[in-house]
């Protein structure tokens, strides 16, 4: 199969540096067949990978080192080094070190992306705790994200190969999710999930189910009075644009697999929606950033603190958030392209596939 792609920049921050992030770095980019669909970038340390490149002895893992944009090594995975001091990594520690260079990587590689000095960015977990400080206030990559990259409103959009869930809150605690959906903040994040499907995952009429906030969907009011009040009126008006439906009861909407039926799901709070994501997705989770005007994914997991250091980290959902980032970058460029001709869409899936049939053939 023969297949050409200008292949994206990619960047990586290394997450907590205690945590399972650059262990899954690792993992992820030593098969060189990475190479075929982007060229990767580390914004960490090269002793930071060394000392876990140590704990991986049966990883050929190979990199080119660079402090500068322009010396990038297309044959090679390259690592930016961001700090060259000696850091006390101790894996699964919860400690100030972790959030301290969590934060370096994660600044220096949202400032490489303002600068298009990468395509994307695959973000890998921080600790939402110990990376607070006076310049990283929030609660998460994506609050943070939207601030550096001055949108409006984003959505914390949840990927899979059977189905997406989006939020209207993310990480609130429950007391305070009522107060914060209102009609408007709704319509705001089925707009965006809206144009995303359309741009980043070529869908031209997505159809996009809204969860409910209350049991039974409130039950005509008796168990509540959002659906009545704001839910409905916001999906009333979003159909003006868009094909939106619902509200419907969270509970009976998976059970009965109905979200098979949609593009999309816009869920009211977080364990309403990933609870059921990460329950029923087929194929690995990616948390997608839509919203931005930059590509930003990650895998749908967090530090892993009681398995980091061990070698023992799955890195199978930071693979596929490397190929949703190459995915929509491929998307976005070729978007008016794609909606002419769809037979000109490709999916780094597909080119990954390809190139193991390549590797296969020259092996036989």
């Amino acid at each position: 199969m023969n297949i050409e792609l200008q292949k994206p920049v990619v960047g990586f921050s290394c997450g907590d540096l205690n945590g399972i992030g650059i262990e899954l770095i690792i993992k992820s980019l030593a098969d060189q067949r990475i190479l075929e669909i982007c060229t990767p970038i580390v914004f960490a340390s090269n002793k930071s990978i060394n000392f876990y490149r140590k704990s991986l002895p049966e990883i050929n893992f190979t990199y080119n080192s660079t402090k500068d944009f322009t010396k990038l090594s297309l044959k090679q995975v390259n690592v930016f080094n961001c700090w060259e001091e000696e850091v006390a990594i101790a894996p699964g520690s919860l400690n100030e070190i972790g959030g301290k260079y969590a934060l370096s990587s994660l600044q220096q590689a949202v400032s490489a992306l303002k600068e298009n000095k990468i395509q994307a960015l695959v973000t890998a977990p921080i600790h939402k705790k110990n990376i607070q400080s006076d310049t990283f206030k929030h609660s998460g990559h994506t609050p943070y994200l939207q601030e550096q990259f001055n949108a409006a409103d984003v959505v914390m959009l949840m990927v899979a190969d059977n189905m997406r869930v989006g939020l209207v809150t993310e990480h609130l605690p429950l007391q305070e999710v009522a107060k914060n959906i209102s009609k408007e903040k709704i319509i705001s994040k089925l707009n965006i999930i809206n144009e995303t499907l359309q741009k980043d995952f070529g869908i031209t009429k997505p159809r996009i189910a809204v969860l409910a906030l209350n049991p039974h969907a409130g039950d005509e009011g008796l168990i509540g009075e959002e659906e009545i009040n704001i839910i409905k009126p916001a999906i009333k008006e979003a159909k003006q644009n868009m094909l939106a439906f619902g509200p419907y009861s969270a509970d009976a909407f998976f059970a009965r697999n109905q979200h098979e039926k949609f593009d999309a799901v816009l869920a009211m709070y977080h364990d309403q929606g990933l609870i059921p994501f990460k329950s029923l997705a087929i194929g690995e989770g990616v948390n997608y950033t839509a919203g931005l005007n930059v590509i930003r994914t990650s895998p749908d997991h967090g530090t892993a603190f009681d398995i980091a250091g061990k070698g023992s980290a799955d890195h199978t959902s930071f693979l596929a958030a490397i190929y949703e980032a190459v995915d929509i970058y491929r998307r976005r460029n070729g978007f008016e392209e794609d909606r002419k001709n769809p037979l000109k869409k490709l999916s780094a899936k597909l080119l990954a596939n390809a190139v193991d049939e390549r590797v296969e053939q020259n092996e036989n």
